[in-house]
């Protein structure tokens, strides 16, 4: 990877269109051969796509040498079988195979005129080989709702071999109109599923089967960040919306757990008060070495620009650290707006902020985002603002970081770099 920082600890590579553009989700993952592996929103070829899409998006490799390319195009398939829109990592499975959704496309057309589709889960082998594991909305009511679930988001593969996931939309609603909204924006609350490696598929949990008195989601709706599997084998999630809380039309968000028998419970509703200072519309969990579960928030917190908290499976949240924004005293050096987190070999926490930090020619001086390490008390280190050398580092990063076997991070930044279709960057923090 050639330099593209003026920090010696740093590295970043552009996206060529070919191999991807816009890769927002992560982690990356590391195979056997050394080789790292993602997906790209857009990018790839444009041929086949639906609409106006900037191409239907790529899975990609990156050798050891630094070399990318495109180890897969999406709709390489008539009305793109095979998918479109990759918005979520690749996971490794146990049997040496990769496994992804995409957000849109799959086997069963179009529903119901809105241009996206369900959207599929997918295998594919190191070499390139994918196989289409389901399509959703294989099955539809009369409310137009896909009863399998719509628009799947991230998968983990659990302790007993099975993969399970979650769709942001779709899943069997009570009276068919909960989250329901015929100008096409919602089409149920959301599902929780596992699949098994040779693709059958089970719906496990489907929220929001009645709504409470303030016409909320109790349980939550829209999940949209990866599951995690806790130590005591229950699996772990949170809701964008709903919850118990009012803050929205939508309700603030919550965390639920869920065993793998399907009984859903709520761990905790995030706007204890009317400030939110506990954070807004929760993101993506982290299952601790010490037990305990760390996020982030996207919004609210003490500052307005959300938050990262540690909660114990009783359902007590700690505010670790708060992010400003730019209405609170921004701008903000140390980031803004959290969207990732993950735990390193050294016991500390790494993610990354969509905003804020140091340097942002594009967008002037509220930031381009920021790598940053946090210590299991709460403390913030700063390891990198992007946008620096006219932004061939990138700007906004959305996905979580992996950390390599030869120690360093490996992250994406969905914006800017060379061509202006993201970059794939490296840090170490060795001295």
């Amino acid at each position: 990877m050639s330099a593209a920082a003026s920090a010696q600890n740093f590295v970043a590579e552009g996206f060529s269109y070919a191999v991807g553009a816009s890769p927002i989700a992560g982690p990356l993952v590391q195979g056997s051969n050394g080789h790292l592996y993602g997906t790209a929103s857009a990018g790839g070829s444009t041929s086949g796509c639906p609409g106006d899409l900037p191409g239907c998006g790529t899975v990609f490799e990156v050798a050891p040498t630094g070399k990318m390319s495109a180890l897969y195009t999406f709709c390489s398939l008539p009305n793109c079988a095979d998918g479109f829109l990759p918005e979520a990592g690749l996971i490794l499975g146990t049997d040496g195979s990769l496994y992804g959704t995409t957000f849109g496309g799959g086997a069963a057309g179009v529903v119901n005129g809105y241009g996206y589709t369900g959207g599929t889960v997918f295998k594919i082998s190191p070499s390139g080989k994918l196989t289409t594991l389901h399509s959703f909305c294989s099955q539809i009511n009369a409310y137009g709702v896909c009863l399998d679930g719509a628009w799947p988001m991230g998968l983990i593969q659990a302790s007993d071999g099975n993969i399970y996931g979650i769709t942001e939309q779709g899943g069997g609603v009570a009276q068919g109109l909960n989250c329901y909204e015929p100008d096409g924006n919602e089409y149920g609350c959301g599902t929780i599923f596992k699949i098994s490696p040779n693709g059958k598929l089970t719906t496990v949990y489907n929220f929001c089967p009645q709504l409470n008195s303030n016409q909320i989601c109790p349980d939550g709706e829209q999940p949209q960040a990866t599951l995690v599997q806790g130590s005591d084998g229950n699996l772990y999630g949170t809701t964008a919306y709903g919850g118990s809380n009012v803050c929205s039309v939508l309700g603030c968000g919550n965390i639920f757990k869920i065993t793998p028998s399907g009984k859903l419970s709520t761990v905790y509703n995030f706007c204890q008060d009317q400030s939110c200072a506990d954070g807004q519309a929760p993101g993506m969990l982290v299952a601790a070495s010490n037990g305990n579960l760390y996020g982030m928030t996207s919004f609210g917190g003490l500052l307005g620009g959300g938050s990262i908290f540690e909660i114990v499976k009783s359902g007590k949240l700690t505010t670790l650290y708060s992010f400003c924004n730019e209405t609170n005293g921004g701008p903000c050096p140390n980031g803004a707006s959290p969207t990732s987190l993950m735990q390193a070999k050294d016991g500390n926490f790494y993610g990354t902020t969509l905003e804020g930090g140091a340097n942002c020619p594009p967008s002037g001086s509220y930031g381009c985002g920021t790598v940053f390490r946090m210590t299991s008390a709460g403390a913030i280190t700063i390891l990198h603002s992007f946008c620096e050398t006219n932004c061939n580092d990138g700007a906004y990063p959305r996905a979580a970081l992996a950390q390599g076997t030869d120690g360093s991070f490996y992250g994406l930044a969905s914006e800017w770099g060379s061509a202006k279709n993201g970059t794939i960057f490296r840090l170490s923090t060795a001295p």
